[in-house]
């Protein structure tokens, strides 16, 4: 589902033509694809936790947005047959990552069709933009990472501009857990192993979807009408296993706190889920974000990635260089939940970032709002778009500033934004000229002046 806000590549010609092999994204040229968009997918694979091997068949619903003769997709997996409305399709990887599919017949501009994607692999090994992203050991799998790990496990339009449902089905060995994202709608078990069905209903962005599998306590429940679900891997030991399930326990007490300042909880259903792999990073997989264990304490991790619910899952960003209002909005968020909960005021925290940090320290010298594809995950992305939220509330006043999160999260839901929509949204809500302030704090490669327009006087 192409969301707003952003200008996808679109040939245009009269004649049938072949789909572009990237959706127009300038950080990474061969995310995405021209020529479809994406309601759908089905996904139905088993894996071998012991040997890594993935097998299945992914079931992917789109519209042809131009005539198309051929159109790609983003796999790293070899795949051994493709069927366009249930007819074989050629097709070809000649370039890694890229699965070019060629129908018998020509695609007509918007007319919907069925593509079916067979494949059978090994992810462990596969690798793309410098990255290997397929984390596991032979008890223990989760597809989590962050700007790409979709197309190590099923065939997709691997750009957040395109969001779309997913039903995940994964088989594995009997006595072994499956959690992903939604809702579970079916755990069947036959002489194979056992059959886990997994449903989100809201469109999503590809790199969000996941599954995990291995060995895993599940604990559900509801809270203020909101079922939630969460899971803790029980590779880890008895003790972190037991702060890591207190810790996500805290999650629907968390939602119901946000939810005051940004509106209602944006999904049916909520969660989160622990690995037992050493991963050093948490991600915000949308209804169900997923976390390393880091005991029972750290509140303010849980508070960032159910912020990223809003701010990152149900509103996109546009292209990645946006990624800072998806960053910078979850730690605000830290420091407005820290204020609301016997911590210091928001406004403190930016203060003693700000005159923490010298005029000649490195911190300054990144742009936010185009910090280039090697940095948009660097601490300045987190930290001053977090100081940048904050200074804006200080400058427009906390009733316009509180209107004008409400009112993006309202217009934008369940598409794509950019930092030029949010900035204008916020001259418009506030009536104020910011464009000094934006680029002071965003565009510049130097610490922004202690001065009331720049929300810090």
């Amino acid at each position: 589902m192409i969301g707003g806000g952003y200008a996808v590549a679109v040939e245009d010609r009269a004649a049938p033509i072949a789909g572009s092999s990237g959706i127009g994204d300038p950080y990474w040229p061969l995310d995405g694809n021209g020529g479809i968009d994406v309601a759908a997918y089905k996904i139905k694979n088993r894996y071998n936790l012991r040997t890594y091997q993935l097998r299945g068949s992914t079931r992917i619903d789109l519209t042809a947005t131009v005539e198309l003769k051929r159109f790609n997709l983003d796999f790293l997996l070899p795949v051994k047959k493709v069927k366009v409305d249930g007819v074989k399709a050629r097709f070809n990887q000649r370039k890694k990552h890229e699965l070019v599919v060629s129908p018998v017949a020509t695609l007509a501009a918007g007319s919907s069709h069925t593509v079916k994607v067979f494949y059978a692999g090994n992810p462990k090994g596969k690798g793309y933009a410098g990255e290997k992203n397929w984390l596991a050991d032979r008890r223990e799998v989760v597809a989590m990472n962050q700007p790409h790990m979709a197309p190590w496990w099923f065939p997709v339009n691997d750009h957040p501009i395109d969001k779309a449902t997913f039903d995940i089905s994964t088989t594995v060995a009997k006595g072994r857990e499956v959690v992903a994202n939604g809702k579970l709608v079916s755990k069947k078990r036959t002489k194979r192993g056992t059959t886990w069905r997994w449903r989100a209903d809201e469109p999503m962005a590809p790199y969000l979807a996941f599954f995990a599998a291995g060995d895993f306590t599940i604990k559900r429940g509801t809270d203020n009408g909101l079922p939630w679900v969460n899971a803790v891997s029980q590779q880890l030991s008895p003790g972190d296993q037991r702060a890591s399930m207190k810790l996500l326990d805290r999650t629907p007490g968390v939602v119901e706190a946000l939810s005051a300042d940004l509106g209602d909880y944006p999904f049916s259903v909520t969660g989160g889920l622990t690995t037992g792999l050493p991963v050093y990073f948490a991600l915000e997989n949308q209804t169900r974000p997923t976390y390393p264990a880091v005991g029972s304490r750290a509140t303010s991790l849980i508070v960032h990635e159910i912020s990223h619910q809003w701010f990152g899952d149900d509103v996109a960003v546009a292209r990645w260089r946006d990624i800072w209002l998806n960053e910078g909005a979850a730690t605000f968020m830290e420091w407005r939940y820290a204020e609301q909960h016997g911590g210091q005021p928001a406004a403190e925290t930016l203060r003693e970032r700000y005159r923490g940090l010298p005029a000649s320290d490195r911190f300054w010298e990144l742009s936010i709002a185009d910090p280039g594809a090697a940095h948009i995950f660097d601490e300045e992305i987190y930290v001053r778009g977090g100081m940048t939220m904050q200074a804006l509330r200080n400058r427009i006043g906390d009733e316009k500033f509180w209107t004008l999160i409400r009112t993006w999260l309202d217009r934008k839901s369940g598409g794509n934004g950019s930092s030029e929509e949010f900035e204008a949204l916020a001259a418009e809500i506030s009536g104020q000229n910011l464009t000094d302030f934006f680029t002071a704090w965003l565009r510049t490669g130097s610490k922004p002046a202690e001065t009331a327009p720049n929300g810090l006087g």
